[in-house]
């Protein structure tokens, strides 16, 4: 195949991050790098031969020589960088959180849809191959009807000085950086909740600095979920049918080893054999939709890219998340 060229929106830390990872992709490269100024480009791009820098996105988006973008840019802006690049016709993966609302979301989406022009949530967890695995346990039905999800993603990053996470400004708090991925992976397993219950502890400036949630499910199931940015946790996850379990190791939502517990006491593992980071996957599946002229991914579709949207909200209405730019 043709190689496939990727613009990368934003120069942080997890924009990096990819472009490493992407390294490790045959038929992947950096076409294009794009900044709110040329020098921060220039920067990113100068150990990338083939990229272009640019000093404005709106410059990166229109360089026909790319073929996707990505964007690596905070998630308040996710909305207005995600219309930019559809409707300057580019295929676009946008960054986790996809949006601060489920009502940005939507809109996202149906830009896509109207442009016709394919649209990913980069929620790397689940383009990854153990949770491909994972999906195939669940079908097989050796752990029989899923009565409990539990999961947790904590890190100790409220005492480190970062304004992304502490400004509500800035769309701060642990629930939409860290809390999304056990949110996204109830949703993986079970569903859309038909009930939730949410609380949090705030910090001073407003912004959750922890919270927890139990989301009830008609058939009985339950999930229990919980995001911190004030301690280390141990970010594993539990999924636990009639007829045994299945445990992923630290970090869950990373490539990681996991085992299936059966009732009786056998038990399968399952090494983690990955080599890299994982961000690849998510361009990989990117890649694929494009070619297959593809506007979403079975993997990570709209309609569950929504509503994983309209969970993080009732819990923020729960909890009294606000922020001044949701709209």
């Amino acid at each position: 195949m043709s190689n496939f060229r990727w613009g990368i929106l934003g120069t942080g830390g997890i924009a990096q991050a990819f472009v490493d990872d992407l390294k490790l992709a045959p038929g992947h490269s950096i076409g294009a790098v794009g900044s709110r100024t040329l020098s921060k480009a220039a920067a990113f791009a100068k150990d990338l031969s083939a990229a272009t820098a640019y000093g404005s996105y709106q410059e990166l988006v229109n360089d026909s020589a790319v073929d996707a973008i990505y964007i690596a840019a905070p998630h308040p802006v996710h909305q207005e960088l995600t219309l930019l690049a559809l409707n300057a016709g580019k295929p676009t993966l946008c960054e986790k959180p996809f949006a601060i609302s489920a009502t940005q979301a939507e809109r996202m989406v149906d830009a896509a849809a109207r442009n016709n022009v394919a649209l990913l949530e980069a929620m790397w967890m689940r383009y990854l191959p153990h949770i491909a695995q994972l999906r195939e346990i669940l079908s097989s039905g050796v752990l029989g009807e899923i009565q409990t999800v539990e999961a947790d993603h904590g890190q100790r990053l409220a005492d480190q000085n970062i304004s992304r996470l502490t400004d509500p400004e800035l769309g701060g708090g642990a629930l939409l950086d860290l809390g999304i991925y056990p949110v996204s992976f109830a949703h993986l397993i079970l569903g859309t909740p038909s009930a939730i219950t949410a609380r949090a502890v705030k910090t001073d400036r407003g912004v959750d600095a922890q919270t927890s949630a139990i989301f009830d499910y008609a058939n009985g199931a339950q999930a229990v979920i919980n995001t911190t940015m004030i301690a280390q946790t141990p970010c594993r996850a539990v999924v636990s049918g009639l007829l045994g379990r299945l445990e992923i190791d630290r970090t869950f939502y990373n490539p990681a080893a996991m085992r299936v517990v059966l009732f009786d006491g056998t038990t399968t593992e399952y090494p983690n054999t990955y080599v890299g980071h994982g961000l690849r996957e998510q361009a990989i599946e990117m890649a694929r939709v494009v070619r297959a002229g593809l506007l979403q991914s079975p993997l990570m579709p709209w309609s569950e890219t929504i509503a994983v949207m309209k969970t993080m909200d009732e819990i923020r209405k729960q909890i009294g998340l606000q922020y001044p730019f949701e709209n």
